[in-house]
């Protein structure tokens, strides 16, 4: 299996731009989370999070072949059932249906990261407080960060935990690498 300082430099020679970069190193703290929680391999479960859009700069214009060709990419690097995740992650587009509860925690993992970083950039305190109850009334405002699929994030259902932990977990998660992220709170001192 490929390891992380080889994951970063695979996304550095696919051209991934900063905020891509930030959102993979956000969905790596995620699944790491999300594998704690349900005591499966982390470090798989980070990596797989790390590299799902590894091929989104060449995939941008054809989302019908975004995970696609990720996996394809990543094919003797990551054990198939990463591989498996990472087409699944985007279904809705490439026809590629999630199955496991690995491919429903990379969906709603994933995508639940534009949103906490969407909010931790209109707060003053960034991640720092912030709460579950939070994020959900932004899910419910459809024109906050209106790209994110409310419905990827609640799929969370279909890995096994429900919204409010989910949420609780994501954040903790990305509250822990805050200075990483770029999200943390503007220094006021």
């Amino acid at each position: 299996m490929i390891q992380r300082a080889e994951a970063l430099k695979l996304l550095a020679e696919e051209g991934t731009p900063e905020s891509l970069l930030q959102h993979a190193l956000a969905s790596e703290a995620v699944m790491r989370a999300l594998a704690r929680h349900w005591d499966e391999d982390e470090e798989l479960w980070g990596l797989t999070g790390l590299l799902h859009d590894l091929d989104f700069p060449r995939t941008a214009r054809t989302p019908e072949r975004h995970g696609l060709e990720a996996a394809e990419r990543l094919q003797g690097l990551l054990p198939e059932e990463a591989l498996t995740a990472i087409r699944a992650h985007n279904g809705e587009m490439n026809g590629f249906e999630p199955r496991s509860r690995f491919d429903y925690a990379l969906r709603c993992g994933e995508t639940v990261t534009g949103l906490i970083g969407a909010a931790a950039r209109m707060r003053p305190t960034g991640l720092d407080g912030m709460e579950p109850k939070s994020i959900k009334k932004k899910m419910k405002d459809k024109a906050f960060a209106a790209g994110v699929n409310r419905e990827n994030i609640r799929q969370c259902s279909q890995a096994g935990l429900d919204l409010d932990a989910f949420l609780a977990l994501a954040i903790e998660a990305m509250r822990d690498r805050a200075s990483e992220l770029g999200l943390q709170a503007p220094d006021r001192g």
